[in-house]
């Protein structure tokens, strides 16, 4: 304020309309072996659809990762996933698939995420030269990608002379195919010797490459288009051969037979190729931005298609998955409405498969102004090779428990809003036992209990059930005993049995995505401060049977060691029969529901909170805090999370000494509500003509 030497008025504001934020409470978070996806990274799914598109469906390597991450997203449309894999160890190392230049070998490509690529990529340290293109992520299901690639105008359509007479070599040509056959014959015979033949046969086949459409036939009977799907080489004393293989069989009237002369006439023999994909593009041209800088003979667009070949993304051999036509090979090139039209810029930009890695020979890139045109070539169509899984749920030794740990180590981050943690397949360090708690253990005292803002989920090993069919409420009592007491964790009773619809079988998967899915709906229809268990909100869905079914008798033993069972009640569904936190003493805090409340408090006033940070720590700030926190909580009061509370934050929590020490104390008292875990049910008889009161009363 300014100091006013003269008498005045002066104005000035108090901001006393600060609110306590929402808070997310009904995000999951999971880690794991996925066959695709980013590698480093926490990435947000909303639905078993996004799940499948951003990391791939369930194989043989991760079906209880998989199955656990849908269940959970079939009660919230938010879960954070982050992908465990090894991209250094060459033995159990994730590569990437990669596009070859011929048949140069490319090896251990590692392309994480696209923050390494743009990191380490070709911005960074250039990929290998012998690699066009890079599968966007690793995994052996990059193997399944096709590349094709038209950047000449032969390349899309070509006309390939079966008859060459030039001044060094005579060669005679012809075509034959039969009527039913799925294959065709070339031949060529030398004039002079035999070598010639096979020379200019081979120069014949490099014209072709599997995809072609050929157009074969004559005028007489018409012709007919056959995809070439197989292109062999043979040669003898006298010629050479070239054998194509159709996709369909030739089907006109009277067989074909093509040499020097056709219908009475001399002439070259020739087959007419197309590109398999000239009918989803346009041919290559010389762009309007290339033009504008005078460079009007170079063709500088190109087509690149991307199939699903090995039908690994889509279950459809073939399936078209991504289309780029009409990009420039010209680095400078924009659209009319100023967006990028190089091609690499535009695949990196939006392709959900592929990288860019090289130019292919013979069409470089270049400024529009010095861009030559690409050779004329036939197209680059490639199948990605070189893609492995790396590690296996299933067989999770230390190095892979490692890799597990760090992918899980992401949810360290508290800007990342996760409040449910799964923790899936139960693992440890040491494949073929079945005391893995390690992973439990691991999530609970280096995330829950750190960032104190969320809860794990934990399912026991199945093999305790399965192994231990004598007294199996016991044996998971042990293997509970194992996982560290602490009540930012949940514990349920075991594996369901559920359909898998991507691979055609039923599994056994673990609940732990089904109770903290419960939690995520509890909080859509009524708070988080409500128990998830019960008939009310404890529906456990998709689901076929329990493993287990426990008995009243078994869950006597469970739930005093805070295992909470799931229940299959006749007519009734499988419900979570329990709300306890994995802490077996006696607290508030062993309920699912406090401990939830306390996390949602803690978190929304804490955030509020900052606001205070360098104000002065007198009456004012400590009656606006107050003031603050007050309205709030009987908020929650109302919705039936407390029962009542008491904030203060005056001079008998603030004396001068904390004063002095820049600290500033709120002291805040919350009586929660509790759920009801036992119902107690009085039948009494009364004589006739005995009045209630009196009974009741007495």
């Amino acid at each position: 304020m300014a100091i006013q030497v003269s008498p005045g008025v002066n104005v000035s504001e108090i901001d006393l309309t600060t609110t306590i934020p929402p808070v997310s409470t009904t995000v999951g978070g999971i880690a794991g072996v996925f066959p695709w996806g980013p590698i480093g990274e926490a990435t947000l799914v909303t639905s078993e659809t996004d799940l499948v598109n951003k990391f791939g469906a369930p194989t043989s390597l991760n079906p209880e990762t998989f199955m656990t991450a849908s269940s959970f997203l079939a009660y919230s449309p938010a879960l954070f996933v982050s992908r465990a894999a090894n991209t250094t160890n060459t033995a159990v190392a994730a590569f990437n698939a990669v596009a070859n230049v011929s048949t140069a070998n490319v090896s251990n490509c590692v392309v994480k995420s696209a923050t390494d690529y743009y990191a380490n990529g070709v911005t960074g340290k250039p990929l290998d030269p012998n690699a066009l293109f890079v599968a966007r992520y690793p995994g052996a299901i990059g193997d399944s990608l096709q590349i094709s690639i038209c950047d000449s105008t032969n390349a899309y359509s070509s006309t390939v002379n079966l008859m060459s007479s030039n001044a060094t070599v005579a060669v005679n040509g012809s075509i034959n195919i039969a009527i039913g056959s799925n294959s065709a014959l070339l031949s060529f015979t030398a004039n002079t010797t035999a070598a010639d033949a096979n020379t200019y046969a081979t120069t014949v086949k490099s014209a072709l490459t599997n995809g072609d459409i050929v157009t074969v036939g004559n005028s007489t009977i018409g012709t007919q288009n056959l995809q070439i799907n197989s292109i062999t080489q043979t040669s003898n004393a006298t010629g050479g051969y070239i054998t194509l293989g159709f996709t369909s069989n030739y089907l006109k009237s009277t067989a074909f037979a093509a040499n020097t002369t056709v219908n009475g006439n001399s002439s070259v023999v020739t087959l007419t190729r197309g590109w398999q994909y000239a009918g989803l593009v346009s041919a290559p041209t010389t762009s309007q931005w290339v033009q504008q800088y005078g460079n009007t003979s170079a063709i500088d667009t190109m087509s690149v298609v991307i199939a699903d070949q090995g039908g690994l993304f889509t279950g459809v051999q073939g399936q078209v998955l991504e289309v780029y036509n009409n990009v420039s090979r010209a680095v400078d090139a924009q659209n009319t409405n100023g967006t990028p039209n190089y091609y690499k810029t535009v695949i990196n930009q939006n392709s959900k498969y592929v990288w860019f890695a090289n130019d292919r020979s013979g069409a470089a890139s270049a400024n529009s102004n010095v861009l030559a045109s690409s050779t004329n070539q036939a197209p680059a169509t490639l199948r990605m090779v070189g893609g492995t899984d790396g590690s296996n749920e299933s067989s999770m030794g230390t190095n892979q428990f490692v890799d597990l740990a760090n992918a899980y180590d992401l949810y360290k981050d508290t800007t990342i809003p996760v409040s449910l943690l799964m923790q899936g397949k139960p693992v440890g360090g040491s494949s073929g036992t079945y005391n893995n708690f390690q992973l439990a253990n691991y999530l609970i005292d280096n995330i829950a209990t750190v960032r104190k803002d969320l809860v794990v989920f934990i399912t026991p090993d199945d093999q305790v059930v399965v192994q231990n069919q004598t007294n199996i409420a016991q044996s998971l009592v042990g293997w509970a005993g194992t996982v560290h007491d602490t009540t930012y964790a949940v514990m349920d009773s075991g594996y369901k049995y559920m359909y898998d619809r991507y691979n055609d079988v039923y599994r056994y998967v673990p609940s732990n995505g089904d109770v903290a899915g419960l939690c995520a709906r509890t909080d859509q229809t009524n708070d988080p401060w409500w128990s998830p268990a019960g008939f009310n909100r404890g529906q456990i869905k998709n689901i076929v049977k329990l493993r287990w079914n426990p008995t009243q008798a078994d869950r006597d033993i469970l739930y005093p060691n805070a295992i909470n069972p799931l229940v299959t009640f006749p007519g009734q569904g499988t419900i979570l029969y329990g709300d306890k936190t994995a802490n077996p003493a006696p607290s508030a805090f062993s309920n699912i529901n406090v401990r939830r409340l306390f996390i949602v408090l803690e978190k929304a006033i804490s955030i509020a909170s900052r606001y205070y940070l360098f104000e002065f720590n007198d009456a004012f700030t400590r009656s606006q805090f107050v003031n603050l926190i007050t309205p709030y909580l009987r908020t929650v009061q109302g919705r039936r999370g407390i029962t009542d509370f008491s904030v203060v934050c005056n001079e008998s929590n603030n004396p001068p000494a904390v004063i002095d020490a820049n600290q500033f104390v709120g002291d805040i008292y919350i009586k929660p509500n509790r759920s009801i875990n036992y119902i107690q049910l009085n039948f009494v008889a009364v004589p006739t003509g005995v009045q209630f009161n009196t009974i009741v009363s007495g």
